[in-house]
């Protein structure tokens, strides 16, 4: 895959830095997928959430983090579907499939 990002999201104080860091790559054309898990999941309630699913290109979340940071999988945010309440599989493929990978 050309021009790829994938954001490893483990830390609930990085939003600024997602969202920043999601608009510039996508201003350089590059396809951009997030992985929410562990606490860096409380950011699905953040209200800027939508606004970042809306810009990337793919954006999952671990359910079982989800969960455990005492959230309904059930309770889908804004701007995902259910399927992207997913496994660790998730991150396995930004290893695997993008060209450059970045965690906070």
């Amino acid at each position: 895959m050309a021009k790829s990002l994938g954001i490893f999201v483990t830390n609930p104080g990085n939003m600024q830095h997602v969202l920043g860091i999601t608009k510039a790559a996508k201003a350089k054309g590059s396809q951009v997928k997030i992985f929410f898990t562990w606490e860096g999941t409380r950011l699905a309630k953040d209200p800027s959430f939508p606004q970042l699913a809306e810009m990337a290109d793919d954006v999952a979340i671990c359910a079982d983090s989800y969960k455990k940071m005492g959230f309904d999988v059930n309770d889908v945010p804004a701007g995902m579907t259910p399927d992207k309440m997913a496994t660790q599989a998730q991150h396995g493929a930004i290893i695997e499939d993008y060209d450059r990978y970045l965690t906070l």
